[in-house]
C-alpha cells in the first residue's frame, strides 16, 4: 500500500454512513452528502474561525453541540444536523445576532443578498425573543471607495481574515472583548486614514451590509438627466462576464453586446470600451519594458528590473505604503481606466465636438479601488478630473433593475467607434495572467517579427489560479535595436492577491528576483474576483468568469493589441508614437511614497 494513500474515516450523518478523508471537518463531510448546514463566519477562501456558531450540530456522546466548520470527523462519529436541539440552538444564535444588528433591511444595499437576512427568513425569526441592543453607530464614509457601518456588523471576522490572509494588509482588526468587541482599524481611525488599499475584499467577503462600496448611482443618474452634459461610459473587461450574475443570468455568461444595449437604454450618450485602453496599455507598457531591457542588457545602464505592471490600483496603493523604496520598478503607465479618461476629454471630445467641461466620464469596474484611483489628485491630465464617477458591477446591476430593463431580452448592440474597438488581448486583462499574456503576444512579435509560438496564442503557463505563476519565454530571431535578445530568455511572473504580491516584492527588494517582468493584481483571480464583483465570489465562480473571458478572446476578430485598427489610428492622428511626449503627458503617471501605520 502506498504511504501517500489518504486514510478514510467512517461516520454516520443523519443515520447515513459515509467515508470521508481524515481531517475532514463535519461541515465538509455533510456537504459531500448534499446536506446543507448554514454558516456565517465560514468562507472557502478563508481559514476556519468557528466564531458565529450558526453551524452547530449534535454529535452523539458529546456534552455540547459542536461547530461543524471547526470540528474534524472521527472514526464512528454519529452526527445529527437537523435534530430539535440543533434547530432550536441555531434559531437562538440567529436571534442573538439580530438583537445586535441594526435591522433596516429595506434601506440596506445588501437587501435580498444578505446571509443574515436569508437565515432569519429560513428559521422564521420573527418573535423578537431577545431585547434589541444594537448601537446607533454612524457609518464611516471617509473613504471614496468603501463604507463601513458597525451597526450592521455581526463580528464574524470574515473581513479581518480576508484583509490579513488574502491581502496581508491588516487594515481591519478585532478590538476589545465580550460585549465591547468590535471590528476596527489602527487606533480606530477612519478608513481613509489607515493603510487600506481599497481593494474591497472585505466588502465581497462580508455576509451583511456592514461593509459596502461607496455608492455613486444617484450622481450618475443626475448626470444622465442633465441635458447640458455628454455622459460617456466605459466598461472594464471583466464586466462583460459578470454583469449577468447581477441581472438573473448564470455565472460566466458572455453578455458583451447586451451590455452595450443596456447602457444605451440607461441613457449614456457614448458607450465605449476600457478594452480599447487595455490594448493601448499593452503598447505603452510593452515598449517601456523593451526600453528598460535594452538599456539594462545591451547598454549596461542601471535600470530598475524587473518591471512590474501598474493597472491594479489596489496593488499600487499597497506598494506605495509597503514597498515605497521600490516604486521605480512599477511601470509608469496609468491603468486602462485612467488612460481612457484623458483621451475621452481630449481626443474623443474634439472628434465629436463636445466641450470637455461638459463631458462626464463614468467607469463600470469590477473594483472598488478604482473609485479611489479616479479621485487621486494626479489623475487630471486632461485639465479636468479625468474619470468623474466609478460604478461597480453591483451598482450597474442596480441601475439596470431600477430602469426596469429585461436584460435577457435585449437585442445585441455594438460599442461606439474611436475608443470602442478592442482585441482579445484587451479582454483577458480581466483575469490573473491576462495582462502578461497580452503583453507577451505583442512584445514577442515586435522583437522577432513572428507570432508567439503557442498554440492558438494561448500562453497556458500564465493561466490558472495558482497564487504565483512563472514562465520563461525564449526569444529567437532578431529585429533592429533588440539584437541583444538573440537567444535570450525572458523570465516573467504573475501574482494575484496582495499576500502573494508581498512575497514577490520581498524578493525584488532583496535583489534576488530572477524575473524581467511581473504582473500583480490586488484581488484573488484578478479583476474577475474584484471587490466590486457580484457577491458571492468563490474560486468556482472565478474560474467560470475567467473561462468566459478566454472564450471572448478566441471569438474576437483581432487578438493582439498592436493589430487594433483604432490603436493604430490614434497614434497616427494624435499620440504620434509610444512613449512620446503626448503619451507621457496623458497616459503615464508617478507614484506617492505613503507612510505605514
Amino acid at each position: 500500500m502506498s504511504d501517500n494513500k489518504q486514510k478514510m474515516i467512517n461516520v454516520t450523518i443523519d443515520n447515513k454512513t459515509v467515508s470521508v478523508p481524515e481531517n475532514t471537518s463535519i461541515l465538509e463531510a455533510t456537504r459531500s452528502l448534499g446536506v446543507y448546514i448554514p454558516t456565517l463566519c465560514h468562507h472557502e477562501d478563508l481559514c476556519v474561525a468557528g466564531n458565529c456558531r450558526v453551524c452547530l450540530v449534535e454529535v452523539k456522546g458529546s456534552r455540547t453541540l459542536q461547530a461543524s466548520c471547526a470540528t474534524p470527523v472521527a472514526e464512528g462519529m454519529e452526527i445529527f444536523t437537523n435534530s430539535r436541539l440543533v434547530r432550536t440552538a441555531r434559531k437562538h444564535v440567529i436571534e442573538l445576532l439580530l438583537s445586535e444588528h441594526r435591522g433596516e433591511c429595506l434601506r440596506c444595499s445588501r437587501n435580498g443578498n444578505c446571509e443574515l437576512q436569508a437565515l432569519a427568513n429560513e428559521y422564521r425569526v420573527d418573535e423578537g425573543l431577545f431585547i434589541d441592543i444594537h448601537k446607533e453607530d454612524q457609518p464611516d464614509i471617509s473613504s471614496p471607495a468603501i463604507q463601513k457601518d458597525d451597526s450592521k456588523c455581526i463580528r464574524c471576522q470574515r473581513c479581518v481574515r480576508a484583509c490579513t490572509e488574502l491581502q496581508s494588509v491588516s487594515a481591519l482588526c478585532v478590538a476589545h472583548k465580550g460585549a465591547d468587541m468590535k471590528i476596527t482599524t489602527f487606533w480606530d481611525k477612519a478608513l481613509a486614514y489607515v493603510v487600506c488599499t481599497n481593494c474591497g475584499q472585505c466588502v465581497s467577503h462580508c455576509p451583511t451590509g456592514a461593509l459596502t462600496e461607496k455608492n455613486y448611482v444617484e450622481d450618475v443618474w443626475d448626470a444622465i438627466y442633465d441635458p447640458t452634459k455628454h455622459v460617456v461610459v466605459q466598461t472594464a473587461p471583466a464586466i462583460r462576464v459578470s454583469i449577468g450574475e447581477e441581472v438573473g443570468l448564470g455565472p460566466g455568461k458572455r453578455v458583451t453586446k447586451k451590455l452595450v444595449t443596456a447602457l444605451r437604454r440607461l441613457g449614456f450618450d457614448s458607450v465605449l470600451d476600457t478594452d480599447f485602453t487595455a490594448d493601448l496599455t499593452i503598447i505603452e507598457e510593452g515598449n517601456e519594458l523593451l526600453q528598460r531591457l535594452t538599456k539594462a542588457l545591451r547598454d549596461n545602464e542601471d535600470v530598475a528590473l524587473p518591471m512590474i505592471t501598474s493597472c491594479s490600483p489596489g496593488w499600487i496603493k499597497f506598494a506605495e505604503h509597503e514597498f515605497n523604496h521600490s516604486l521605480n520598478h512599477l511601470s509608469t503607465c496609468k491603468s486602462p481606466q485612467q488612460m481612457f479618461g484623458p483621451l475621452a476629454k481630449t481626443y474623443y471630445a474634439e472628434k465629436i465636438g463636445v466641450d470637455p467641461k461638459d463631458m462626464v466620464v463614468v467607469s463600470i469596474m469590477p473594483c472598488t479601488a478604482k473609485k479611489f484611483e479616479a479621485a487621486r489628485p494626479e489623475m487630471m491630465s486632461s485639465g479636468f478630473r479625468d474619470v468623474d464617477y466609478v460604478l461597480t458591477t453591483r451598482e450597474l446591476g442596480l441601475m439596470i433593475r431600477q430602469a426596469g430593463i429585461d436584460f435577457e431580452k435585449l437585442e445585441d448592440g455594438e460599442y461606439d467607434s474611436i475608443l470602442g474597438k478592442s482585441t482579445g488581448a484587451g479582454a483577458i486583462f480581466g483575469t490573473t495572467g491576462g495582462v502578461m499574456e497580452a503583453a507577451l503576444r505583442t512584445a514577442y512579435e515586435i522583437v522577432t517579427g513572428r507570432e508567439i509560438p503557442f498554440d492558438g496564442l494561448k500562453i497556458t503557463p500564465v493561466r490558472g489560479l495558482d497564487g504565483i505563476k512563472e514562465a520563461t519565454l525564449k526569444i529567437e530571431g532578431t529585429l533592429n535595436k533588440y539584437n541583444f535578445l538573440e537567444g535570450a530568455e525572458l523570465r516573467v511572473a504573475i501574482g494575484h492577491g496582495l499576500a502573494n504580491a508581498r512575497k514577490i516584492m520581498k524578493q525584488v527588494e532583496s535583489g534576488e528576483s530572477p524575473y524581467h517582468f511581473i504582473e500583480i493584481m490586488a484581488c484573488p483571480g484578478g479583476c474577475i474576483g474584484g471587490g466590486g464583483q457580484p457577491i458571492p465570489t468563490t474560486n468556482e465562480l472565478r474560474l467560470q468568469r475567467a473561462n468566459a473571458l478566454y472564450e471572448e478572446d478566441e471569438k474576437m476578430q483581432y487578438r493582439k493589441s498592436h493589430e487594433n485598427p483604432e490603436i493604430i489610428e490614434i497614434y497616427e492622428d494624435f499620440l504620434e508614437k509610444p512613449l512620446g511626449h503626448k503619451s507621457h503627458e496623458l497616459l503615464h503617471t508617478s507614484y506617492v511614497k505613503r507612510e505605514k501605520n
